[in-house]
């Protein structure tokens, strides 16, 4: 790591951080110390269609990081597996093309979909950021060869994507990244383990957060949905990897809760709270919601509604931030989001809270 101090060329002072390759001396990634306001910058993402980037200048070019968001930035692993990654550098502040060819497409994803997510907390919660501490992570893109995912690494407090079957199909969606980027959330709030029914709703709490984040940026070119994963055909034939309205659509998750659900692999478990979230939100039975069709069933077939998508939102992040630990299982699950509900709208009495008790019912939670 090396400082560097100089004048910018507008007469800015500058302190940079570098972190350079010691066998190669190649800049790795750098860090300004003296925070500006940023620059308007824009990009064409794979997913996100043309968006607003707030990137940092840098002598004559820009980088891609947000001085506003935490210094969050975005580098290219290069198909690698280890290492930091090289941070993305442009001359003209315009990103990417739209097309998966252009590896800045894909970054503009990733930054893009690291902003919203910062934003999505900010303003729904109060969070800044996922520490809440006020600083940013960071995203590598085109992580190792046809690598078909994507994750979140709390040792490096970092977000990485693979670049998918043939390395053209990268997991830079929208959605995607609120859903891993809320794992670092979960993490530092509640714990939860990722295994058991405190497993299931580790995804579902991520689950249910990208959602969040895909309504919260109302794209156009990503309209926001109910539907987990449905822009990046991991599957091959457009289906996406789940669904919160009847999570058996996609062959494994439970729509229900059972006492062998915690049996199940994690990504199937989170079924049970992803269902209660649609049915928080949105209630049973047949509805079109941005041109998506859906159709959410009950345990006992009695009709619930909802309280609305934002109030729901409200509900798990207070239960997840306030009254779940590491070890919550459903029923936990159940006792923290009434807890929650009341804090929020009032007690037994209130509308919410009978809503949200009528919502577990549903899925078989008691």
């Amino acid at each position: 790591r090396t400082t560097v101090e100089g004048m910018r060329a507008d007469g800015t002072p500058s302190r940079q951080q570098l972190v350079t390759d010691a066998a190669s001396g190649e800049v790795l990634s750098t860090h300004e110390d003296i925070q500006t306001a940023g620059a308007a910058g824009t990009g064409r993402g794979v997913f996100d269609g043309s968006v607003k980037l707030t990137t940092t200048p840098y002598k004559t070019w820009f980088q891609l990081k947000d001085p506003m968001r935490g210094n969050q930035y975005t580098t290219t692993l290069k198909n690698g597996t280890s290492g930091a990654g090289t941070q993305y550098i442009d001359l003209d502040n315009r990103w990417g093309s739209g097309q998966v060819a252009n590896g800045q497409s894909a970054a503009v994803d990733a930054q893009f979909g690291a902003a919203a997510t910062w934003d999505f907390y900010k303003s729904t919660f109060g969070r800044n950021g996922i520490r809440n501490d006020g600083v940013g992570a960071y995203s590598r893109v085109h992580y190792g060869q046809n690598y078909v995912n994507a994750f979140w690494d709390d040792s490096c407090f970092c977000m990485t994507y693979g670049d998918g079957a043939g390395n053209t199909h990268p997991l830079t969606a929208l959605d995607v990244a609120g859903h891993e980027m809320s794992h670092g959330v979960t993490s530092h709030t509640a714990g939860l383990n990722y295994w058991g029914e405190s497993g299931g709703l580790n995804e579902a709490t991520s689950d249910i957060m990208g959602t969040g984040v895909e309504w919260y940026a109302n794209l156009a070119a990503d309209k926001p949905d109910y539907l987990i994963g449905e822009k990046i055909d991991i599957n091959g034939d457009g289906t996406p990897l789940r669904y919160m309205d009847k999570p058996s659509k996609d062959g494994g998750s439970a729509d229900y809760w059972s006492p062998s659900v915690g049996s199940l692999d994690v990504h199937y478990s989170s079924g049970v709270a992803n269902h209660f979230f649609f049915l928080l939100s949105m209630g049973s039975g047949a509805k079109s919601v941005n041109g998506v069709s859906y159709n959410s069933p009950t345990y006992d077939g009695v009709p619930v509604a909802g309280i609305g998508r934002n109030k729901a939102l409200q509900v798990w992040y207070r239960a997840l931030t306030v009254y779940m630990t590491s070890t919550t299982n459903y029923q936990g699950a159940r006792t923290a989001t009434l807890k929650a509900t009341a804090d929020l709208y009032g007690g037994t009495n209130s509308t919410e809270y009978k809503r949200v008790a009528a919502a577990w019912k549903a899925v078989n939670v008691n």
